[in-house]
């Protein structure tokens, strides 16, 4: 874990005249600087880091948003770009010097084009509000973050958001076609668009989805939909233990399957669920519990369904069910999306990681994730995209408990480096933000790094846009990472 500033230093206050100037363009009742409503905004999904901006703007248009960037950016004053604040890497973390520029103002879909299967959308939209506003046109936004009831489409383009279905559909950066960019300074530039037809050789929107908010804002989203699929078949594999329900998911894909979506949920987690509002029905003594998803035409969904069945059964789930009612595979997909929210059962602050590792070493990586709990005294629930590989180790504590947080942050820094060992890389879908930019050394040597860097201040020569989040500080020669490797 990366170390931000200490929460609770005092918060430098924007002067009066640019706060006037910046009510004059979003109206007085947008400019929020009382200290009270600003702890709203001193943390985003990862509440390990806190860090009190010294004022929020929430524009509501690209021209509002061009005028605000102009002044602070004037001003030598940083802009830390936010969306619903669902992020799980400190990505929308203030800075010291920092302004927060909220997108939750601009929350319009723009227009919807079915004939060309499009939607151009203000990034405050809500992921699911999407899909909702496409549904009566047979059309669908497919990246479905868990967070998908409430994260926004600005923030999942500013993270490369996945899902479980994007084991099949593939993330964000598949799907945005264009872009309405705010650049440092206050500069609007027109990326892509009308579906990509618009690209040139040179793919800026593909430069730009992923870039955790270090380049500009985006304001405006084109995005392409898909049909929704025509049969949909849900089952729910029953394991006594991780390594089990870890070599299904190897056997499902080694048979040439292709699910929609492959997920694993834990004993800690399975229990905490069933404890909550979100109860699904999955048995509380199972070691974990496997949903496996196909979808698409109706034509050969039973016979994958079959063959998945068979692997598990074979792998030694003790039972598959299958979720015949919409009802119950609805539940089942609920309790699975709301696994962040019931870990507020085990502890009252989890680390959530975010590595991702080839399929057919889950089973050793997830005994040896458990060995890291067990030697840290720290507490681990998973619950995780297995298809892809890509593991959420929750690491659940209490912030107040200082020998307690020193040793999440060691365990956390064990598991990184497990991951990339195996072959994996530190991050799916959360994005790099604060939290893992130390451990960006592990999968990037120092020449990648500076190449990376370039790109930066490409975009924001000045440093003014998300200072201190993804890439870690140069490293003196010889001298080594904070993560632990010589850069």
């Amino acid at each position: 874990m990366s170390q931000p500033p200490t929460p609770g230093s005092p918060v430098l206050p924007v002067p009066p005249k640019i706060v006037k100037r910046l009510s004059g363009i979003v109206g007085e009742t947008h400019v929020i600087t009382d200290p009270d409503r600003l702890l709203v905004y001193e943390s985003d999904g990862l509440t390990a880091y806190r860090v009190t901006p010294r004022a929020v703007v929430l524009p509501a248009s690209t021209d509002e948003v061009a005028r605000v960037v102009e002044i602070l950016h004037a001003e030598g004053i940083e802009v830390v770009p936010r969306g619903a604040g669902t992020g799980l890497s400190g990505g929308a973390l203030a800075t010291e010097n920092g302004v927060v520029v909220g997108m939750a103002r601009m929350n319009r879909i723009l227009e919807i084009d079915p004939e060309n299967r499009l939607a151009r959308l203000q990034p405050g939209v809500v992921n699911a509000h999407l899909t909702e506003a496409t549904r009566p046109h047979g059309l669908y936004y497919a990246p479905d973050p868990s967070s998908q009831s409430t994260c926004t489409l600005g923030g999942n383009v500013a993270e490369n958001s996945g899902g479980p279905h994007c084991l099949k559909y593939g993330v964000t950066s598949r799907y945005v076609t264009g872009l309405t960019v705010v650049l440092a300074g206050g500069r609007v530039v027109q990326l892509g668009g009308a579906g990509g037809a618009r690209h040139a050789s040179l793919d800026l929107v593909g430069l730009f989805v992923g870039s955790e908010g270090c380049f500009g804002i985006a304001t405006e989203i084109e995005v392409r939909l898909l049909p929704l699929a025509q049969g949909v078949r849900t089952l729910l594999g029953i394991f006594e233990t991780m390594e089990d329900a870890g070599r299904a998911v190897t056997a499902i894909m080694a048979s040439g399957l292709m699910p929609a979506a492959i997920e694993i949920v834990d004993q800690a987690t399975i229990r905490a669920l069933e404890a909550s509002v979100f109860a699904a029905g999955y048995p509380v003594d199972a070691g974990a519990a496997l949903v496996v998803e196909f979808d698409g035409t109706e034509a050969g969904l039973d016979a994958d369904a079959d063959r998945a069945e068979k692997c598990c059964l074979a792998e030694g789930a003790r039972e598959v069910q299958r979720a015949t009612e919409p009802e119950h595979r609805a539940a089942l997909w609920t309790a699975r999306k709301k696994a962040f929210g019931a870990m507020g059962r085990i502890a009252p602050d989890l680390l959530v990681q975010d590595a991702t590792v080839p399929r057919t070493k889950l089973p050793e990586v997830l005994v040896r994730i458990a060995q890291i709990g067990e030697s840290y005294d720290i507490k681990i629930a998973n619950v995780f995209h297995a298809g892809d590989g890509n593991l959420h180790p929750n690491l659940l504590f209490d912030r107040q408990n200082a020998s307690e947080l020193e040793r999440v942050e060691h365990a956390s820094k064990e598991i990184m480096k497990l991951c990339v060992e195996v072959g994996g890389t530190i991050t799916g879908e959360h994005g790099v933000g604060i939290d893992k930019r130390d451990y960006m050394p592990l999968v990037h040597n120092e020449t990648e790094l500076e190449m990376l860097r370039s790109v930066k201040e490409l975009f924001d020569p000045d440093g003014l846009f998300n200072p201190g989040k993804v890439l870690p500080s140069r490293a003196a020669p010889g001298s080594e990472s904070p993560a632990g490797m010589t850069s």
